[in-house]
């Protein structure tokens, strides 16, 4: 696959990384084969999460393929470069296609990024997932990889301010061991077993961040940590909310 415009994104980013003195930690990197296909499967508390899931490919040498909704290929500006990376789009009303699409690039030995909560979570945990990525790697025989991120919903999340700016914060990117989904296994159990693995991560990436929220800054630490973050049962409300807004509109 031609690769025109993947690698000089991933520099920029690299660059304006460096620029901002981005504090990275990574850990389980060597989890992400080097050859073949995989489905990473990630968090979301951020709209900056692909970009930094993805990062946790690189020392692999991997380039990962992102599933995401249609409206960010659309857009004007965003809309070509998702195209250019090979991403590939979900219309929530048709997914079968990019269900199908997912399935040949994992064939054809590419990685797949999947955010599983198919939504940001304002709670800062992990939401209930879809277990479409579990059916993705039983269906083609690729692993299944966890993983967890956190730090870049400081720089722009769902009801926030964008603060893309910000200098010196500290980004974590934990990726946890294959599991290894196989045709006529439990899905349901599996989900289960993923979302306990993926909110492990999560709660290590969080008890161990070196940052702390100053005064009035509480909003981005999970509330069962003290912050003031919607508790899950909140956030839940508010996605009900959102969904009826839409529904109206």
């Amino acid at each position: 696959m031609s690769e025109f415009v993947y690698p000089p994104v991933i520099a920029t980013a690299r660059t304006l990384f460096r620029l901002l003195g981005l504090r990275f930690r990574v850990e389980g990197a060597e989890q992400v084969p080097r050859t073949g296909g995989a489905v990473l499967v990630s968090n979301h508390v951020s709209y900056l999460d692909f970009i930094f899931a993805g990062f946790g490919a690189h020392p692999s040498r991997r380039l990962v393929r992102f599933m995401a909704k249609k409206e960010v290929f659309d857009n004007k500006i965003s809309g070509p470069l998702m195209r250019g990376m090979h991403h590939i789009p979900v219309d929530r009303e048709a997914g079968a296609a990019s269900y199908r699409a997912s399935l040949k690039a994992l064939k054809d030995g590419e990685v797949i990024g999947v955010f599983a909560e198919a939504t940001i979570s304002r709670s800062f945990t992990v939401k209930d997932i879809k277990n479409g990525a579990i059916r993705m790697a039983a269906a083609s025989g690729v692993p299944m990889i966890p993983m967890a991120v956190w730090g870049g919903q400081r720089m722009w999340t769902k009801g926030r301010p964008r603060r893309l700016f910000q200098r010196k914060v500290p980004i974590t990117i934990l990726v946890g061991e294959p599991m290894h989904p196989k045709r006529g296994d439990d899905f349901e159990a599996l989900a289960k077993e993923l979302h306990d693995r993926m909110s492990e991560l999560l709660e290590k990436a969080q008890r161990e961040y070196p940052d702390a929220p100053k005064d009035g800054e509480t909003w981005w630490q999970p509330a069962y940590l003290g912050g003031s973050a919607p508790t899950p049962e909140e956030a839940a409300e508010l996605d009900r909310q959102d969904k009826e807004s839409r529904r109206s509109a």
